[in-house]
């Protein structure tokens, strides 16, 4: 009952995420209007404002309109209750539980406005290290297991301030300086400060587990990054390396990048984040059993 509930609230929470997602990077009010049809500025009816379901029902279009509704709505709500259930899963019936939750919405809330803006917006990023921050200082000043996350260590769970902090300096510190040299060689951002920030708050969350977090979400950014390079070349030959070449060049014109562009190492560090939150220890323990560590 509990996994349903949080589930349920994760898919209601999707719905928000999606109104943030939109209106946040805009200045736009987070409360009014009322969610409407971007075209038509039609109010939403409550019945048409289930989650998933609803979307389904109108068969992805406006009911006043017409106009085709984004599948991204119901995938965003998709990913918030699949998160609220991997962070009950994780953790169960515990205090971690709502601090875990809190970190997956808003990385996921995150990760949307990085693809569409190329932004993490600091407000954003700056609630997550004050959420950090407060579940640090509750198992602190508590002992009840709450901030780093992954406070299974003897160290990280005697003092979790400290370990939240040393976290947050050992993820930034180094993307930091990575950023800043990078940088200086290529003479253009290799690493935006928003990416930094974020490794902070990582590290704030995971502590130590925060760098294997930055490991992760690497190797993810590389794969992508080789794919979509790939996509762009197109590595085939003659007729066959013109069309994909212009295929490529037209995906980045529809999506506003020109080829070569940067692309957000946001989605990157949060599918990294998640990651080693659920499964980190395990993976940091099968490393050094095949090691022998």
């Amino acid at each position: 009952m509990f996994l349903v509930i949080l589930t349920t609230f994760g898919l209601l929470f999707g719905s928000f995420a999606n109104v943030v997602i939109w209106r946040f990077p805009r200045g736009e009010s987070l409360s009014f209007p009322a969610s409407h049809c971007p075209v038509c500025e039609t109010p939403i009816l409550r019945r048409d404002n289930v989650p998933v379901v609803s979307w389904l029902l109108l068969k992805g279009r406006c009911r006043a309109c017409g106009v085709e509704i984004s599948p991204r709505y119901p995938v965003v709500e998709c990913m918030s209750g699949l998160l609220w259930l991997a962070a009950g899963l994780r953790f169960g019936i515990t205090i971690q539980t709502g601090f875990a939750v809190a970190f997956f919405f808003l990385l996921l809330i995150l990760t949307w406005i990085d693809i569409d803006t190329m932004r993490l917006p600091n407000p954003i990023v700056g609630l997550l290290a004050l959420i950090a921050l407060a579940g640090a200082l509750l198992a602190q000043l508590t002992r009840i297991p709450a901030v780093p996350l992954l406070a299974d260590s003897v160290p990280m769970a005697a003092a979790p301030l400290a370990a939240s902090l040393i976290g947050a300096v050992a993820c930034a510190g180094p993307a930091l300086i990575l950023s800043l040299v990078m940088g200086s060689l290529l003479k253009r951002p290799a690493l935006g400060m928003g990416d930094v920030k974020l490794l902070g708050v990582m590290g704030m969350f995971l502590g130590l587990y925060g760098l294997l977090g930055f490991f992760v979400g690497s190797l993810i950014g590389v794969i992508y990054g080789v794919s979509a390079a790939r996509g762009r070349t197109g590595q085939v030959d003659g007729a066959a390396a013109t069309s994909v070449g212009e295929d490529a060049a037209k995906r980045d014109d529809a999506e506003g990048r020109e080829p070569g562009q940067p692309f957000p190492f946001g989605p990157s560090l949060a599918a990294g984040a998640v990651t080693v939150t659920l499964v980190g220890p395990q993976v940091w323990g099968w490393y050094q059993s095949l090691f022998g560590l």
